[in-house]
């Protein structure tokens, strides 16, 4: 069973932004089929790198898109990249380290933090840039 279910509710309205938040839910659901499945440290871990590195590519890809279109509320949009990716490098950091393990808690985490983010901020963002 899936742990985030990608659907209309999700989408931006941009094709480009709405084709990465896809994938990074598709990358949520890797990370809870793997915690599910009792895989190993390496399993999980790939998973959370893959997010992670994926989620910088996202954000710069934003940030571009928001600089070609001179979005104006473009630096607090930036700020909640920054967050939310100091906040994962931070738990990647102390998972590689042995001093976190990964939770439900911290699964959940992610998908409110990136369903808050779609839902609130991408989706205003969406409305200030041509169709895609």
């Amino acid at each position: 069973m899936a742990m985030m279910e990608w659907n209309d509710s999700l989408k931006v309205g941009h094709g480009l932004i709405d084709r990465d938040h896809q994938r990074l839910v598709a990358l949520i659901n890797q990370l809870g089929e793997a915690m599910s499945a009792g895989q190993g440290k390496d399993a999980c871990s790939a998973v959370l790198d893959e997010l992670i590195d994926y989620t910088k590519t996202h954000f710069a890809s934003e940030e571009r898109l928001m600089a070609a279109h001179g979005y104006g509320d473009a630096a607090a949009h930036r700020a909640e990249h920054a967050s939310l990716i100091e906040d994962v490098e931070d738990f990647r950091i102390k998972y590689h380290a042995g001093m976190a393990t990964l939770s439900v808690f911290l699964l959940r985490f992610l998908m409110e933090w990136l369903t808050y983010h779609i839902l609130q901020s991408d989706k205003k963002l969406a409305h200030a840039l041509p169709p895609a």
